[in-house]
């Protein structure tokens, strides 16, 4: 397995896809397992304590990703205290659902730095820590593809970690890091559930979705973790759409 031994950080890692994630990942035996955070404390620790629980070394690092010094000081001290990185999972996100009419700059520069801007940062950050390869990893939506209601503004940061993922993956090939992303469809995490009529659009989307269901971050992990596979060896510069059919429909 191509993760055992080795270290990993996933951003947004205490909650919804994040979290998904990185107890997934431990049937991978890692050598440790960061998880970062930015609100809550309580969820990040209750997420290392089960990892504690299924024998993988663990630990919490509270920064906003979209503050560059205190991202940075996340892989400074995983430098410090492992000596590298060889997988990055950028989870980190902040849903913000407006008409872009009602865009302002303020709220513009806040996705974009949370979304986009922190992918592109923790690529450089990490591949900088990868002393022999690795994997760095997106999340986007289909938001990010074609038109969803009051979506705009997100899609628009999504669309941008799919083109950056696929500029990176070039550029860090010959350091033989792989860079892909994941884009899900309708997943119900607790950012979605911020969407107004949550339930109905719910319903409504089960009912266009082949699978007959809205997806779980549990769906996407899977699929993340498939990428931390050597199963994936020859897979780079993609987003990998896991939407049960969904984009079929549209």
């Amino acid at each position: 397995m191509w993760l055992e031994g080795r270290v990993a950080l996933i951003t947004g890692g205490s909650r919804g896809i994040g979290r998904a994630t990185a107890l997934r990942l431990a049937a991978l035996r890692p050598a440790h397992i960061a998880v970062g955070y930015v609100l809550d404390h309580r969820a990040a620790q209750e997420t290392v304590a089960q990892l504690h629980h299924l024998g993988i070394s663990a630990s919490a690092h509270c920064a906003d990703v979209s503050d560059e010094a205190a991202f940075r000081e996340v892989f400074a001290k995983l430098q410090s205290q492992h000596g590298r990185l060889d997988l990055l999972i950028s989870a980190a996100a902040r849903a913000s659902f407006s008409p872009l009419m009602e865009v302002t700059p303020r709220s513009w520069q806040r996705v974009m730095d949370l979304n986009a801007r922190a992918f592109l940062l923790g690529a450089q950050c990490a591949a900088s820590l990868m002393i022999d390869g690795g994997r760095i990893l997106g999340v986007s939506s289909l938001g990010g593809r074609g038109y969803l209601p009051q979506y705009g503004l997100l899609g628009a940061a999504k669309a941008a970690i799919e083109s950056l993922t696929r500029y990176l993956a070039v550029e860090l090939a010959e350091r033989n890091i792989r860079v892909n992303s994941v884009c899900g469809g309708f997943v119900d995490t607790d950012s979605t559930r911020m969407l107004p009529d949550f339930d109905e659009v719910a319903s409504a989307v089960a009912v266009r979705t082949p699978a007959r269901r809205v997806g779980t971050p549990e769906d996407i992990a899977a699929v993340l973790a498939l990428l931390c596979s050597s199963d994936s060896d020859w897979i780079t510069g993609q987003t990998i759409v896991a939407d049960g059919g969904l984009s079929l429909r549209q």
